[in-house]
């Protein structure tokens, strides 16, 4: 095989060397070696980017990668998510249930002051009527303040005896 050669004795094209560059036959094998390394990573490349199909299945896999990769970048933002609304959720119910409980003790308070106080002006109504009452009838008076129950019987009795009384009156009138 012949080389064409300009003349100034240099090959032609890109890899242009002088043909009497190699000065010995081991220096001509190692250029030859360095030519064939150079070949082989050109014809590599070429190949790599001539298998369409095989960098379609890298890229497919690559993109099913940044997918998984997001998909649990996702679950665990969604999982944050719903810790911090129940959190919330839960800080929510406690104060709730805060305001309902000191609101609840609120109306204790004011219930048990108004019956202490409707008690107070009861015994002194009491007092009152006993000290009003002739001396004769303070002796019930009293026995009465001991025993409300058998007294609000008696005045329901005297009520009904009352009212019978009205009514009979009436009848007999023809005010029916």
């Amino acid at each position: 095989m012949t080389d064409a050669t300009s003349g100034d004795g240099a090959r032609s094209g890109s890899t242009a060397q002088p043909i009497g560059g190699a000065k010995g036959p081991d220096e001509l094998r190692q250029q030859i070696e360095q030519t064939r390394g150079q070949l082989g990573d050109t014809v590599e490349e070429l190949a790599g980017k001539a298998d369409v199909k095989g960098r379609a299945k890298a890229r497919a896999a690559d993109l099913r990668d940044k997918a998984g990769a997001m998909t649990v970048q996702l679950r665990s933002s969604a999982a944050q998510a719903g810790h911090t609304v129940q959190d919330k959720a839960s800080r929510a119910g406690h104060t709730a249930q805060d305001k309902a409980s000191r609101a609840g003790h609120t109306a204790q308070d004011k219930a048990g002051r108004a019956g202490r106080t409707a008690q107070d002006k009861a015994g002194r109504a009491g007092h009152t009527v006993e000290q009003r009452v002739p001396g004769r009838a303070r002796g019930a008076v009293r026995a009465g303040l001991g025993h409300p129950r058998a007294v609000l019987i008696a005045g329901a009795a005297a009520g009904a005896v009352v009212a019978a009384g009205v009514l009979r009156r009436r009848h007999r009138h023809g005010h029916c």
